[in-house]
């Protein structure tokens, strides 16, 4: 009986046209070799099982073959393809840094290097796995791979690109190499099967070569598998079974009776799921893709994106045209979400199970939000069919809860309960109160020539009318143009007022600020408050909203400003610190510094 070889070895390639998925490489490797401008090194660099060491041994091969072909392939019947082909060439020499990664290995290259080829004409050393060489190693093998003989070419190949240091990568070409597609893989894969006269099915080869994530080694060694497993008849279901992937079936499935809203349903195949041996978070990543794909497939122009077989496609694509676009991202939200906390959760399987309810309400919740207000056709429990509300009773409701909000949000208190006012009186009136004139709401509007201003939003009624129509129809007062008049004595009362509301709020600070320091008139209507430091001042300037809000509408002038200076020599310095209250009062008293020095006392 002969030895089995794998796949991955069998069919590996030979020429640079064999290689799967790389063609931006082996066409500018086959123009180096035509027109004779090789660099004295290479790296190859990419994921796993995509060709670095494949494309490597195909370019020694071809640098030295004796009859090149006019594409740029090696004949592969001369001495030198021959001796390469039978693993007997001494121009040739590879080395695995994993293995050999000291500086005494590198040592023994370097010693190789002087030795000229024998009837060719390069030498090549390929290196795989080079970023496993030590730091010192590394440093030995900088002088040569700079300035090496002129038979001598290095092609290294490594995974981790970013662990070899800057100054070997600088000395190279650096080719990087990519995954290779799933429709790459998968025509692959068939061209095989159809060799060793093996039946497949296009999904299955899909299913594979999605699996082996860009690495055609990796799909070759399943192949390889799931042809033991299945006698030699690649199927979808034996593929899935093998590999233990989670069918397509379900997740078409679970969204089918997502999009109806159908509870159990979805519970009971999530529980079938679990009952097969899959993971929940295996199950919620997966639900995340089939969402994307789902995404995908509403436009034409990035159906491209869809790395799935024909007969898949077309089930994406009916599916997407019973889901909407709100559907799919609110769902995609709320599945990624599970995925992040699903690690973090005591409880996982209800993690997941909530995720799936709430997935399944969406439609309903869409539905809820996009209704009117009320229904002609809603009913109350009485029997009574409940009155249409007039759009006018809508505009004003919408109109009060805007002014509210907006009331809430801004610091004074003053305001907040004069918006709070405005909602009440803006209700509906009985018709038994027609006649009696509403009194008007008072609202307080901040003085526009204020440092601290607030942008005023008009109302919903106002929408359409001039600025001066909206003018003429408001009182002075709440445009905010009252200019009272108001004696010393009213302004101290009120300033008092409102330092006794600060004690009331407990903000001791400020307190201080309002009592130790009276305002000084500055010019008419203009005061100005004295501070000791710019922490003073900052309280002041947060609290002054509040305080103009009070001044104002108390003394009924909207002309009243109160500014703040800090100006620390003004300000009677008190003493605060045990040395300071000590030397304040042996300033009155001498004889306390006597006192101190005859009993050695100290401060506290």
């Amino acid at each position: 009986m002969d030895n089995f070889i794998v796949s991955a070895r069998k069919y590996r390639p030979a020429t640079f046209e064999s290689v799967v998925g790389q063609q931006h490489i082996t066409n500018t490797l086959k123009n180096a070799i035509k027109n004779n401008q090789l660099a004295q090194a290479f790296l190859f660099c990419g994921p796993r099982g995509v060709g670095k060491t494949t494309c490597a041994r195909i370019l020694a091969k071809t640098i030295n073959c004796e009859n090149l072909q006019p594409n740029g392939e090696a004949c592969g019947v001369c001495a030198s393809c021959q001796s390469f082909q039978n693993g007997n060439s001494f121009n040739v020499h590879e080395l695995d840094a994993a293995s050999n990664n000291s500086v005494d290995d590198i040592r023994s290259l370097i010693e190789q290097v002087r030795i000229p080829p024998q009837g060719v004409r390069y030498k090549i050393y390929i290196i795989d796995e080079v970023h496993m060489l030590s730091q010192a190693a590394f440093n030995a093998f900088l002088k040569t791979l700079e300035e090496p003989p002129h038979y001598a070419i290095f092609i290294l190949a490594t995974t981790e690109k970013h662990k070899i240091l800057p100054t070997i990568l600088s000395r190279c070409q650096i080719f990087d190499f990519n995954r290779i597609r799933v429709e790459d893989m998968a025509t692959h894969l068939a061209s095989i099967a159809k060799k060793e006269n093996i039946s497949y099915e296009p999904d299955g080869l899909h299913i594979i070569a999605q699996k082996a994530d860009g690495g055609l080694r990796d799909a070759l060694s399943m192949f390889d598998q799931i042809v033991s497993f299945s006698g030699g008849n690649v199927t979808y279901r034996s593929v899935i079974d093998n590999l233990n992937i989670l069918d397509y079936d379900y997740y078409f499935n679970i969204t089918d009776s997502l999009l109806s809203e159908n509870n159990s349903q979805t519970l009971l195949l999530f529980d079938e799921i679990l009952g097969r041996g899959f993971d929940g978070s295996h199950f919620i990543s997966g639900l995340s893709e089939h969402f994307r794909n789902l995404l995908v497939s509403k436009d034409q122009a990035t159906l491209k994106l869809l790395e799935v077989s024909e007969g898949i496609k077309a089930k994406y694509l009916q599916q997407s045209q019973a889901s909407t676009v709100s559907f799919l991202l609110s769902a995609l939200n709320i599945a990624n979400q599970c995925d992040l906390s699903y690690k973090l959760s005591k409880n996982q399987r209800l993690q997941v199970e909530l995720a799936l309810l709430k997935m399944c309400n969406l439609l309903s919740i869409f539905n809820l939000a996009t209704s009117p207000l009320t229904t002609a056709n809603s009913q109350p429990a009485g029997g009574e069919l409940k009155k249409k509300p007039d759009s006018t009773e809508v505009v004003i409701k919408q109109e009060s809860k805007l002014n509210n909000e907006l009331s809430i949000a801004s610091d004074p208190p003053t305001a907040y309960q004069t918006a709070k006012n405005q909602v009440i009186d803006k209700q509906p009136v009985n018709d038994t109160k027609k006649d009696e004139p509403a009194e008007k709401p008072k609202v307080f509007i901040p003085n526009s020539h204020a440092s601290v201003t607030s942008v005023k939003i008009p109302s919903l009624k106002d929408m359409g009318k001039t600025a001066q129509e909206v003018l003429e129809e408001e009182d002075p007062y709440i445009k905010g143009t009252a200019k009272e008049d108001f004696t010393p004595e009213q302004f101290s009362k009120c300033w008092s007022d409102f330092a006794a509301q600060l004690k009331a709020e407990g903000k001791k600070n400020l307190l201080t600020i309002f009592i130790s320091n009276p305002p000084k008139l500055v010019s008419p209507n203009s005061y100005e408050i004295i501070v000791e430091n710019k922490v003073q001042e900052n309280l002041f300037r947060d609290e002054r909203p509040n305080l103009l809000n009070c001044l104002r509408t108390s003394l009924k002038n909207f002309d009243i400003e109160v500014s703040v200076r800090i100006d620390e020599k003004a300000v009677v310095k008190r003493p605060y610190t045990a040395i300071e209250k000590f030397q304040h009062m042996a300033a009155k008293n001498p004889a306390l510094i006597d006192l101190k020095n005859k009993f050695n006392l100290d401060f506290d």
